[in-house]
């Protein structure tokens, strides 16, 4: 553990000092010092005004926090080979199923997303199961940096209990820091680029948010989304963002996708979430853009990141589709463990 502090460190303090490597002057947001979003690249809201008020505001008490966390099967998962499935682990976190592939999306086992163990955001529903009972995973994909999204313990993890042909996919800049953890079969991809297992296409995407996991490496590494194809599957998962053009722009060149994994939570303050998290009416603006025939919520009732409470996306999810006359039955949020089957 000492020795995998230290790679990362040295990982962050090199990342923070080396020219931008990433610069590509025909690609807008590949710029000379850092990447940048397609369509909104204003100035982002104080961190530490919104730390202010929490600390002198008061809190609206809310009830404990107690969702049904399903006991999945993981025997029919490690067996299943022939049907679609998807089963929501928590937070973005899930195993997609498709064409006989098991992908894993923005793994998180961890208590904490956090740089160190001890403190941060904590684990507030119990995992389904554990990191062991996965079945073989044949590819991981990781949206961006942050770190619940990117959790290295869970990363060393996978690489530890499956063979090396396991693929990580990650965006531009964030090979070296896999590759640090002795995680080797690793491959970054830029907007718009793709990979192909078997019969599977898994495209990375553009997305309206940042990326950083040190003082020194703001903006230094991309973040997106993943569109992932195959004959039988349409899959979108867009990554955290806020609302922009950039949904429209994966429907036009991919057209309506069969499922997709939108963003419902870590949405308040506003005023400082707006930029980088849509809340529940932007999320069913997502769907409406890509044109989904099934959304699922997620990036909530996991880790408390944000000021609504835990329970209030689903609840707020509900207002802005009846608001905006969109059916329930097309964009739905999952129980913790849950397994959805999906048609072909």
């Amino acid at each position: 553990m000492k020795r995998s502090i230290i790679a990362a460190a040295g990982f962050l303090v090199f990342s923070g000092c080396q020219s931008f490597k990433y610069y590509d002057p025909n690609k807008p947001h590949r710029g000379k010092t850092q990447f940048y979003n397609n369509y909104d690249n204003s100035p982002k809201a104080s961190f530490w005004k919104w730390q202010w008020e929490r600390l002198t505001n008061n809190a609206p008490t809310e009830p404990p926090f107690q969702p049904e966390v399903l006991k999945t099967d993981t025997a029919y998962l490690k067996q299943n080979r022939t049907e679609n499935t998807l089963t929501w682990i928590g937070h973005a976190s899930a195993l997609l199923q498709v064409e006989g592939l098991n992908i894993l999306v923005d793994p998180v086992f961890s208590d904490r997303v956090s740089p160190v163990s001890f403190m941060g955001p904590k684990r507030q529903v119990a995992l389904p199961f554990p990191i062991e009972e996965l079945p073989p995973i044949d590819v991981v994909v990781i949206s961006h940096a942050h770190f619940d999204h990117l959790d290295l313990p869970t990363l060393r993890k996978l690489a530890k209990q499956n063979d090396k042909a396991l693929l990580f996919l990650v965006p531009l800049g964030l090979e070296s820091l896999l590759k640090s953890e002795d995680i080797d079969n690793v491959k970054e991809l830029d907007w718009w680029e793709n990979t192909q297992v078997k019969n599977v296409t898994l495209t990375f995407t553009p997305a309206q948010h940042w990326s950083q996991r040190s003082l020194w490496d703001r903006n230094k590494t991309l973040w997106g989304g993943w569109y992932i194809q195959a004959p039988s599957l349409k899959f979108f998962y867009s990554g955290d963002t806020g609302y922009s053009k950039d949904f429209l722009d994966v429907f036009n060149r991919f057209g309506a996708s069969d499922i997709a994994m939108i963003p419902v939570g870590a949405y308040e303050p506003k005023w400082f979430m707006k930029q980088q998290h849509v809340d529940p009416e932007q999320a069913v603006k997502m769907h409406l853009d890509l044109q989904s025939k099934l959304s699922i919520g997620v990036h909530w009732g996991t880790f408390r990141l944000s000021d609504e409470a835990m329970a209030a996306p689903p609840e707020d999810l509900k207002i802005a589709l009846q608001k905006m006359n969109v059916s329930p039955e097309v964009f739905r949020v999952m129980k913790h463990g849950e397994v959805l089957k999906l048609k072909k």
